[in-house]
């Protein structure tokens, strides 16, 4: 007996044919199910249900009726959810809204740190591409996904135990890693979860890599990051400060210790460089430095009237530090046009919003030093930024120029690898300038070495670094247990949304800041985050993309373990003798009705079939007849018949 199965195709003749079977994932392991019922007290998802012909709801994990063979329950699934399948690290973003909805936060941060170390850190610097395919901005704007997971991690930081991974077994093997950013600890957090002994080797005398030195305390306050970073520690990681790879430790000692394997997740720690005339003059700094400089504690010393050179995040919040290191003007300059900025259209309007000057569509053509000292800066008009085939590769109005007078200019275009421990050591460097690794299994040309991060591939966001260190602890385990590095590694991640035609309007909850006059001077958080009530109104919109929001509190309840949620569609070739064709008849469909008899817009207007689910014993009313505005008997029943 094949249930969700459908015949594709039938091939051959009497007495010899080939049948073609496309059987749909129940999710459940029928050999194991015993219909115990207790994963449906757990799902968190409700949808209508279509033996009681929608007069009820069932939840995402059911069994059809009482009667229904096989007796095993199933869950309905759409498809993966739009926001988990687009979100770089894969986090059950539905399932730990459907918890949210149901008060269950401490389920929905376990959930959440399956996949990802930093729900605190990236809830407040996420890129968030989930919200780009939210399925509920097709009706008005998309959930508040980044802010949801940011509540999440706020509450459970300050509650009595905040939550650490149960960590397996021990094992013997040691793994080093280079580099306490985003990608380096989630490949020790990852790492340590297996029962690897894992130690962080970072250069710098604080940890968090460019989530510590890169963005300001008003974007990613220090409590917040350090917080998470200590919860990784407290699962076993050693974070040693101040040491140089290259310098103070090598590959070489790295072996002689009895490491198995090493991550080299290094970042991007310098700035680039214009390549213009001047560039060298002492007056003239680096962005990423400067963010660096304040982000230590350093004496950092700026002119009156600075100008940021750059249009991304970066440069934004060089620009918004300059002003609270005591600049009285700022002045950021960018080849993009308003719209092409690459910066987030919200970082934009905060710059706007403090006064930062935007100046676009004009590049440096040369710095002017006079007496050994800056003296200005010299624009040409940048025309286009792009070409054709939409790489970067700007055109200028020689003849349309502005000199700039300032008395400090931070240069913010990018951010650059600092490779010379790579040098040093022989380990490869790619020909775009990151270390050189494998795209799937990180491994670089030394094989027991793997690398990733930015590093690697680049200027990224900090989500994608921790989908990097994932892949860099699934390599390096795989590698330590002489398994392979690549089989199974590629999924297809494709998702189907839901029809929103009928959906009604939901504003999306706004989020608080501190207000303008607070900020000056000081690294205060701007954004606020949000309380339970605005948490519960904004998980209240989620459109439950996958029907199953695969929040797994299914998975932990069932005793059986009978629950698979990795079953995929199977087609199977029957060989067979003969084949009995009774696929029943399409139910007559009453929508039309709905002008003459009011069917649909009055509740108690029925078909003959959805009166007999009332009448059942299993339906929706438990076999009471009752009216489905009130619940109350009916005195008078019209019968209407061959309409």
């Amino acid at each position: 007996m094949l249930t969700n199965a459908e015949l594709e195709s039938l091939d051959g003749e009497p007495g010899n044919f080939t049948a073609t079977v496309v059987q749909q994932p129940r999710f459940i392991d029928l050999s194991k199910c015993t219909s115990c019922a207790e994963c449906t007290k757990v799902c968190p998802i409700e949808v209508p249900d279509e033996y009681d012909k929608g007069l009820s709801n069932r939840k995402a994990i059911y069994k059809q009726y009482q009667q229904a063979i096989p007796g095993a329950f199933a869950i309905s699934k759409r498809s993966i959810a739009p926001c988990k399948a687009t979100c770089p690290a894969h986090v059950s973003i539905q399932g730990y809204i459907a918890l949210i909805n149901e008060g269950k936060y401490r389920e929905a941060i376990e959930l959440f740190k399956e996949e990802h170390p930093f729900p605190g850190a990236c809830g407040r610097v996420c890129h968030h591409p989930c919200e780009e395919v939210c399925t509920r901005s097709d009706v008005d704007q998309p959930l508040g996904i980044q802010y949801l997971h940011r509540f999440l991690a706020d509450k459970d930081l300050v509650s009595e135990n905040p939550y650490i991974p149960e960590i397996k077994e021990k094992r013997d093997e040691k793994v080093a890693i280079i580099g306490s950013g985003p990608a380096g600890l989630t490949a020790a957090y990852f790492l340590t979860r297996k029962g690897y002994e894992v130690t962080v080797f970072e250069k710098l005398p604080v940890v968090g890599g460019m989530m510590a030195v890169g963005i300001p305390d008003y974007r990613m306050p220090r409590d917040v990051l350090n917080a998470e970073i200590g919860l990784i520690e407290q699962m076993g990681v050693t974070i040693k400060t101040g040491v140089s790879f290259g310098e103070d430790i090598t590959l070489d000692d790295l072996k002689r210790q009895g490491y198995q394997a090493v991550f080299m997740a290094t970042g991007l720690h310098g700035g680039r460089k214009l390549g213009i005339e001047g560039e060298d003059n002492d007056d003239i700094l680096s962005g990423v430095a400067f963010l660096r400089d304040v982000a230590l504690g350093k004496e950092v010393t700026l002119g009156k009237t600075v100008v940021v050179v750059g249009g991304g995040n970066v440069a934004i919040d060089v620009a918004l530090t300059a002003k609270r290191v005591g600049a009285e003007k700022v002045t950021m300059v960018c080849l993009e046009s308003r719209d092409e900025m690459p910066a987030w259209d919200y970082e934009i309007e905060e710059a706007i919003e403090e006064k930062i000057e935007i100046t676009n569509c004009f590049g440096p053509d040369r710095f002017l030093i006079k007496d050994g000292r800056f003296a200005g800066i010299e624009f040409k008009q940048c025309t286009c930024v792009f070409d054709e085939n939409n790489c970067f590769n700007p055109q200028f109005n020689e003849d349309e120029r502005q000199v700039m007078v300032a008395d400090t200019v931070l240069v913010a275009i990018g951010q650059a690898g600092e490779l010379d421990f790579a040098r040093k050591l022989d380990i490869a460097i790619s020909p775009k300038g990151g270390l050189e690794s494998d795209p799937l299994t990180l491994q670089t040309p030394i094989e027991w070495v793997f690398a990733g991060g930015d590093a690697v591939y680049g200027p990224r966001s900090v989500v994608e670094a921790v989908a990097s260190g994932k892949e860099a602890a699934e390599s390096i385990h795989r590698y330590i247990n002489k398994m392979d590095l690549r089989e199974g590694r590629i999924r297809n991640w494709l998702y189907e949304k839901p029809d929103t035609t009928d959906e009604p309007i939901r504003d999306r909850t706004v989020m608080r800041n501190l207000p303008l006059d607070q900020r000056q001077g000081n690294f205060r958080e701007i954004a606020l985050g949000f309380n339970e009530e605005d948490a519960r109104a904004e998980a209240e919109r989620c459109l439950k993309c996958g029907i199953c929001s695969e929040c797994y509190q299914c998975v932990k309840v069932c005793l059986a373990e009978a629950i698979d949620h990795s079953q995929q569609v199977e087609t199977k070739n029957l060989q067979v003798g003969s084949v009995v064709l009774a696929p029943g008849n399409d139910v007559y469909d009453p929508s039309n009705l709905e002008a003459f008899y009011h069917y649909n817009s009055n509740p108690n207007v029925m078909t003959s079939l959805e009166f007999e689910r009332i009448l059942s014993a299993s339906g929706p009313t438990m076999g009471h007849l009752v009216k489905m505005t009130d619940h109350e008997e009916p005195k008078r029943i019209a019968w209407l018949q061959c309409i």
